[in-house]
């Protein structure tokens, strides 16, 4: 058995082929997430990656849209999203694959 800890991760990513991980592979990505009310995400959008978001606790916005505990939203390939924390939030976050350099800022092109 291992023991790692969330706080020594980066943003909360911990499932991934990034550093730090606590288990390294190219078939997703795994974060917890912890936002403070007011936190903001630029929108942005991936080519090849379907991103998942499960809302654990608190509230959010994304493309003007709320959501609260319980919520999970998919974000497909191509399609834009921005996210603002209307309360404090905490949220797991999947992105499958594991797709490194796969963020875009702005709408799709």
């Amino acid at each position: 058995m291992e023991v790692f800890a969330l706080k020594d991760m980066i943003r909360g990513w911990f499932v991934g082929s990034f550093e730090p991980n606590v288990f390294r592979t190219n078939a997703a990505e795994v974060a917890i997430k912890e936002y403070k009310q007011g936190d903001y995400e630029e929108k942005h959008y991936h080519k090849i990656a379907t991103e998942i978001t499960a809302i654990i606790s608190g509230k959010v916005k994304m493309n003007g849209d709320i959501y609260t505990k319980g919520d999970i939203i998919v974000i497909n390939p191509g399609e834009a999203t921005n996210f603002e924390a209307i309360e404090d939030t905490i949220s797991v976050v999947v992105k499958l694959p594991g797709a490194s350099n796969d963020k875009y800022l702005g709408d799709c092109k």
